[in-house]
């Protein structure tokens, strides 16, 4: 017989405090100054791969006067004149415009206005984490929902599963609810299961 399983443990809201840091310190501490108007910049640029945290980021940083544009490669003829618009009501009322896309803006596929704006302020590259980062990662995430990870389970995931955060979180779902559906310890024969199943 399965156990009943509830969803008790949903993903916590996206701070700047909660945000896996990695090499990317300096900048989280220039978004905090950014977030707390100490910068004097209207537009903030961050780059990096997919999965890297950009999303995480500009959520994170939401507040009043915030204008926030998330995956600006995929803006259409009229996204991109808003944004544009945007960083221009922005540099003259005082607002702040806080961008992201998966290149430095020099590379984006966009209007040479709007590229020209979102490299006006400050870009800085989201650093994607080392492996050592990532298992950090999934132990602190494991603990924050009661489950037990050792160094072998941990390690099989790395290599066996996509690596960015947001992976590596669903693949703790699907465990920690085999888990408790199957009332059985999280090992590696478990793991492995869960991940033949998910294959299928």
């Amino acid at each position: 017989m399965k156990q009943l399983v509830l969803g008790i443990s949903p993903p916590p809201q996206p701070t700047l405090e909660n945000f896996v840091p990695g090499a990317n310190a300096e900048l989280l501490a220039r978004l905090r100054e950014f977030a707390a108007g100490q910068l004097g910049e209207t537009v903030f640029y961050l780059w990096g791969e997919a999965g890297s945290g950009r999303s995480h980021l500009l959520r994170a940083s939401a507040g009043p006067g915030v204008v926030l544009v998330d995956d600006v490669d995929k803006l259409d003829e009229a996204g991109q004149v808003a944004a544009f618009n945007a960083i221009n009501q922005a540099r003259e009322s005082g607002g702040w415009v806080l961008a992201a896309g998966p290149a430095p803006p020099a590379q984006l596929a966009l209007r040479e206005d709007l590229r020209s704006r979102l490299g006006w302020g400050l870009v800085f590259q989201v650093k994607p984490l080392t492996d050592a980062e990532r298992a950090l990662f999934l132990r602190a995430e494991a603990a924050r929902r009661g489950m037990r990870l050792s160094d072998e389970v941990i390690w099989y995931l790395l290599t066996h599963v996509r690596r960015d955060l947001p992976s590596l979180a669903a693949i703790l779902d699907q465990l920690d609810r085999a888990s408790l559906e199957q009332r059985r310890h999280i090992t590696l024969p478990l793991a492995r299961e869960i991940l033949r199943s998910l294959e299928e």
